[in-house]
């Protein structure tokens, strides 16, 4: 569930997130949560939540740390399984440097405007007329350790802004090792432009072995249900499935949950992050969490008794923030499984995969972090 922080970690002020608590405040905001199957799994045991009131029987439930620095989607996945990184990705508050610059143009054959933070849809409005009269591509970033290009569908077809991407993600190396080399499709027209759904993330190669490969190893089949593929560069996931909204992977989820004997499903849910998140849109969110909620309610139904159900996040992103970044945030945890007893676990991001390995292959991976919580 990207996103859904539940308060902030102890050097949140670090990070300019001092007093973030992004369920926290988005039930204060919407006058309280309604999400019956994610109380009932304990969603109100882990922090007091408008709405949501403790669960008499819950499953595992917690709160959930990095080891690493940051607050990125790429990052917080990577710990989920395992990967640590040992310093903050770069980022770039300034836009990006002039040898940069040049070396993309070089790269992409492209001529760039913008080269500057800048909210997803808003540097739609901003400079979109600007990339359909000139050509020049919207280069943007963000707080986050992020490269984003935009063009219209009508000046750049998809195939070629995802050429240029991969251009620009081999320039993006050493001390320019942004997280995600990120393309931005859109079309429609200045007033009213869309993104499309042809978006992809070129991700940096987690710097680490993670509990992927070691279900790899295992023999378990890995599926990465919407962006889970992009974020680990393919490392460690066997199958990609499509999931650009939470419509989409919604319904890949369901489907593979009928079809599969074994592995893991891994699977992000972008919409409380990209869509709502992003734009502080508290009915928006709320509105994204009730479809999950609604979701969850027929995977439980679908469960077999040898399968484990494991919901968290990545980071949060608060909405009441001074800014519209991600906030570093505690991960909720809640998990389900048959024969399990309800109690309180708080640990690592990374005891998430400690525990699939442990749950699908019944070992542990003594080189990596993490400590099952089963």
């Amino acid at each position: 569930m990207d996103a859904c922080g539940v308060g902030e970690l102890p050097d949140a002020a670090a990070y300019g997130d001092a007093g973030s608590n992004t369920l926290v405040h988005l039930a204060e905001r919407v006058g309280g949560l309604r999400l019956p199957t994610l109380s009932r799994l304990g969603l109100g045991s882990i922090v007091p939540i408008a709405g949501i009131t403790p669960a008499s029987d819950p499953g595992v439930y917690g709160r959930l740390r990095p080891l690493g620095p940051g607050k990125e989607s790429t990052t917080g996945h990577w710990e989920l399984m395992g990967v640590v990184p040992s310093q903050p990705l770069p980022t770039y508050p300034d836009g990006f440097p002039a040898d940069v610059l040049r070396a993309l143009e070089h790269a992409t054959g492209l001529r760039f405007c913008c080269n500057r933070p800048y909210s997803g849809t808003e540097v739609l409005e901003a400079y979109g007329p600007h990339h359909l009269e000139t050509g020049e591509a919207i280069l943007y970033t963000s707080a986050d350790s992020v490269l984003q290009i935009a063009t219209h569908v009508d000046r750049l077809s998809e195939a070629d802004l995802y050429a240029a991407c991969v251009a620009g993600r081999g320039v993006m190396t050493g001390e320019h090792a942004v997280g995600r080399v990120i393309a931005r499709p859109f079309e429609g027209v200045p007033g009213a432009f869309r993104r499309r759904e042809g978006r992809r993330d070129y991700s940096l190669r987690p710097p680490g072995r993670s509990y992927l490969q070691e279900l790899q190893d295992a023999g378990a089949p890995v599926h990465g249900v919407g962006k889970i593929h992009d974020l680990f560069a393919g490392v460690g996931v066997d199958v990609k499935h499509a999931g650009a909204t939470n419509a989409a992977g919604i319904a890949a989820t369901t489907s593979l949950l009928g079809e599969l004997e074994s592995g893991l499903i891994f699977v992000n849910l972008v919409e409380t992050d990209q869509v709502y998140g992003h734009r502080h849109d508290v009915s928006g969110f709320h509105e994204a969490l009730k479809g999950i909620d609604a979701a969850v309610a027929d995977w439980l139904t679908l469960l077999r008794d040898d399968d484990l159900l494991i919901l968290t996040a990545d980071h949060g992103v608060d909405p009441t923030a001074p800014h519209t970044d991600h906030t570093r945030e505690y991960a909720p945890l809640l998990a389900t499984y048959a024969g399990g007893e309800g109690r309180r676990h708080d640990g690592l991001l990374a005891d998430v995969g400690a525990s699939v390995l442990l749950w699908i292959a019944d070992r542990r991976a003594f080189g990596l972090p993490g400590e099952p919580f089963l």
